[in-house]
């Protein structure tokens, strides 16, 4: 700030000091530890998600029982000591049913999320690229799967490709393939016209370098959040598939299908139903909490600062 009384060489050196003050910088790394653990509902939701991968990975030491093998003479018993969460029409023991039915909606989860992920971008970043004739059949085709709703597309594919995780996964991958396309799409348009992708592609580099070393590290921090709030998508839409028949095959664990299951009994055996419900609330939840925080923690207009 300059003041009155001055002299020409104080009020130029204060005007050089003011010119050179900046925001200090700061590396990404700790500005994203920064900004992502300062919420505790992301601290929740993170807390949530490590506890569902725990288990799944420790499944068959955190079961107390088999969650496939039947026992009817324990047929629809109340909570005990013995059976904390009950058991179902089969005699299974409804705790473990839970704890293996978290193995499920992980891989389908992840897996879809991968599948579909890695040839959504693909496409997407081909077709904003290129443009021309290979953005507008990329982008047809993208359109006219997005004329179904994801739910509704998953369903007729697991129907037509039969149950089974695999299939589920398969039907899930290309029910939001055009989500992923579509966004990476319109975000390797915006990049590419920036002046170091012109400078870059104007000293001769090719194509393959051009895209993936440049235009694609810039468009994965909006890819990287999309795909964290579709995996809670995706466990739901699984759920929904195993409620209606068409995910998971029985005897196989799966939170929807035992919804399904004890819906006949909410009012005598209301726990059957509630448990695996609240399972797939908390998870979905988490998702969309970590989600939100990776949405704040990557956004590109606080980058360098703190």
């Amino acid at each position: 700030m300059v003041k009155e009384g001055m002299s020409v060489s104080e009020k130029e050196a204060s005007a050089v000091s003011g010119v050179n003050e900046a925001p200090p910088r700061v590396s990404e790394w700790k500005r994203f530890q920064r900004v992502f653990f300062q919420r505790k509902l992301v601290l929740i939701g993170l807390i949530i998600l490590v506890l569902l991968v725990i288990t799944a990975i420790f499944a068959p030491l955190l079961a107390p029982y088999s969650p496939t093998q039947s026992n009817m003479r324990e047929s629809l018993q109340a909570p005990s000591w013995d059976h904390l969460l009950g058991t179902d029409l089969q005699g299974r023991d409804t705790l473990s049913r839970l704890i293996y039915g978290s193995r499920t909606a992980l891989m389908v989860g992840f897996g879809s999320v991968i599948i579909a992920g890695l040839a959504g971008v693909s496409l997407g970043l081909i077709a904003g690229y290129f443009g021309g004739i290979t953005n507008m059949i990329i982008m047809r085709i993208m359109d006219a799967l997005m004329g179904f709703p994801m739910v509704l597309l998953a369903l007729v594919m697991a129907a037509v490709l039969g149950a089974g995780i695999y299939n589920v996964i398969i039907a899930l991958s290309v029910a939001t393939l055009p989500g992923y396309a579509r966004v990476m799409h319109g975000l390797t348009i915006a990049v590419r016209e920036n002046d170091y992708i012109l400078a870059e592609r104007a000293l001769g580099s090719g194509n393959i370098r051009t895209m993936f070393r440049h235009i694609l590290p810039n468009c994965l921090p909006p890819m990287i959040v999309l795909i964290t709030l579709q995996l809670g998508a995706l466990i739901l839409a699984e759920a929904a598939l195993s409620f209606l028949g068409v995910g998971i095959t029985p005897p196989d664990a799966a939170w929807g299908a035992m919804v399904a299951d004890g819906r006949r009994y909410l009012v005598t055996y209301p726990w059957l139903s509630l448990a695996p419900g609240l399972a797939i609330m908390l998870v979905v939840f988490a998702f969309n909490l970590v989600g939100d925080g990776l949405r704040d923690a990557l956004d590109p207009r606080l980058r360098g600062l703190l």
